[in-house]
């Protein structure tokens, strides 16, 4: 099992003579043009229905895709973090990621924009679980806190910007400026990258299993896309039923394959320690809980308040950028003070914002959801950076780029699940409401199925509560026999 992560010689890299800074910036820039990307495009769909001619339907590939080659792709990064350097798996996913954006800067039909899209999906799955892993290499336990929160910061602000931006930009430009302003910004990571990023792992080259690869895109590509379609459509959709069955297969069967063979391509045994195990349960349910709020806010806001997709946007960004900035010293509390005085009472903020949200009215005030969202955002920055850190601290050395691996993987799945769940609860809602009351009124059975949404949401909140309390600070085997 040598061949496993990143290898015990990854050791042999003397990190502490690193300059950090140069290293996590150059990480950073990348990271944020590629969300920030990610966020931008779903405001010009009815733009892009009109230029080509394509239906609502259609036009959601390009959020689809982008999601299923990411959930695809971060598996597999476990295995490629082995066989490429920290410099080439980040210049080759950013370079990735300033194709695609240039297809689809210039794409005649939507069939190039979406193979555009796919190419910057590449870059994007390629690169997240990079940063992360480097992360956990170059820094020590009681420092990791802060720099997770410099991630946090713009993993959580760059999604709250990119609507209000692409509202900016598509009203007084047109849509193609979306991916031409966002080419000189990945520009500048690569050559900001090309100077200052480092190699940080050994390279130890494990034999290459091809029928894991090929069962972990069946898996997690078959899941996500299934309930994505659900979310999208509904789950009579025909392709709905079987990919998930296809995909739940070929996941048990990648499982098992993982148990038996000698390199594992995403080694399983990170699950053997406990504060790993219990954190990634608790992140999957904390991001289910989440879309709880991510999906249905801006559909309560444009569709029964009436606002347009630019205001939507307006409301919901305070909440998002109070997020980011909270993160860094959510971080630094966190070294300070560990992750239960962080998660426990983020988490009380969060259940009781998703609670008051499961009362909502077409009569409440832009103010009211303001406060509502921030409450809530606030409390899911004490949350996700403490718990994901306390979580990896536990693994050896050998283990980061699977936890990392493993981690983002199963988000990006709680991701497409939540979406298909709040959708659905919430259209049962409608038609329930509808059925019962004779009330045709879209606005009353949209309120009427949100409430069911966000209740479902607070159970999650109220589940991940309880998990909450058995979060600790941890330290990995490879680290204590250091300090030893």
């Amino acid at each position: 099992m040598a061949g496993a992560g990143v290898g015990p010689k990854a050791a042999e890299i003397d990190v502490s003579k690193l300059k950090r800074g140069p290293i996590v910036a150059a990480l950073i820039i990348g990271a944020f043009v590629a969300i920030l990307n990610e966020t931008l495009l779903n405001i010009a769909f009815p733009d892009l229905m009109v230029q080509f001619g394509i239906t609502e339907a259609t036009v959601q590939w390009l959020a689809t895709s982008y999601m299923l080659v990411v959930g695809i792709l971060v598996p597999i990064t476990a295995l490629l973090q082995q066989w490429f350097t920290t410099r080439q798996m980040f210049l080759g996913a950013m370079t990735l990621f300033l194709i695609g954006t240039i297809i689809c800067g210039i794409s005649p039909a939507f069939g190039v924009m979406l193979f555009g899209r796919i190419v910057q999906a590449i870059g994007t799955g390629l690169m997240l679980p990079v940063l992360m892993n480097t992360i956990l290499l170059i820094f020590p336990p009681e420092n990791r806190g802060a720099a997770m929160g410099m991630i946090g910061l713009v993993i959580m602000t760059a999604p709250a910007i990119g609507p209000t931006i692409s509202g900016l930009i598509v009203d007084t430009l047109n849509w193609r400026w979306l991916f031409f302003l966002v080419v000189p910004l990945a520009i500048f990571s690569i050559l900001f990258a090309a100077f200052f990023l480092k190699n940080v792992t050994v390279l130890t080259k494990p034999k290459v299993d091809f029928l894991s690869i090929i069962l972990s895109t069946a898996g997690f590509g078959g899941i996500v896309y299934g309930f994505s379609s659900a979310g999208e459509h509904s789950w009579s959709y025909p392709l709905v039923g079987w990919t998930i069955a296809i995909g739940s297969i070929s996941l048990l069967l990648f499982i098992w394959r993982q148990l038996v063979v000698r390199e594992p391509m995403l080694d399983l045994r990170a699950f053997r320690h406990p504060m790993f195990a219990l954190v990634t349960v608790l992140m999957l349910v904390i991001m289910m809980s989440m879309f709880s709020t991510m999906i249905m806010l801006p559909l309560f806001l444009q569709n029964a308040l009436g606002m347009t997709a630019l205001a939507a946007g307006l409301v919901l960004m305070p909440g998002g950028l109070i997020n980011g900035l909270m993160a860094p010293i959510a971080g630094k509390l966190f070294d300070k003070f560990g992750p239960r005085m962080l998660v426990v009472p983020g988490l009380v903020l969060m259940a009781l914002s998703i609670f008051l949200f499961s009362r909502i009215e077409a009569t409440w005030t832009g103010g009211y959801i303001i406060f509502l969202h921030v409450m809530m955002m606030i409390g899911i920055s004490m949350v996700m950076m403490p718990a994901q850190t306390t979580g990896l601290n536990q693994l050896p050395r050998q283990l980061y780029a699977h936890g990392t691996a493993i981690m983002n993987t199963l988000m990006q799945v709680a991701a497409a699940i939540g979406t298909a769940l709040f959708v659905s609860v919430m259209s049962a809602g409608m038609r329930n409401y509808t059925e019962t009351t004779g009330d045709l009124s879209p606005v009353s059975s949209m309120v009427a199925g949100l409430h069911s949404a966000f209740m479902l949401g607070f159970v999650l909140a109220l589940i991940a509560f309880a998990l909450s309390w058995f979060v600790k600070r941890t330290v990995s085997p490879s680290e204590e026999s250091q300090k030893v």
